[in-house]
């Protein structure tokens, strides 16, 4: 097992790699997330306002 944590002596260089690489996706998941949200609020402001000027 410490082999594999040891990567073969470049684990100085994978694990940050790996560290970065599912941080930025991560980021990437709550980024969409979040305008998705934001998407959906501005989207029922406009039906709710479209909805008032037409009653």
């Amino acid at each position: 097992m410490s082999e594999f944590f040891h990567m073969g002596g470049y684990a100085a260089y994978l694990w940050p790699a790996y560290l970065l690489t599912f941080a930025v996706l991560g980021w990437n998941v709550l980024s969409a997330r979040r305008a998705l949200r934001e998407a959906r609020a501005e989207a029922r402001r406009r039906l709710t306002a479209d909805r008032e000027d037409g009653a």
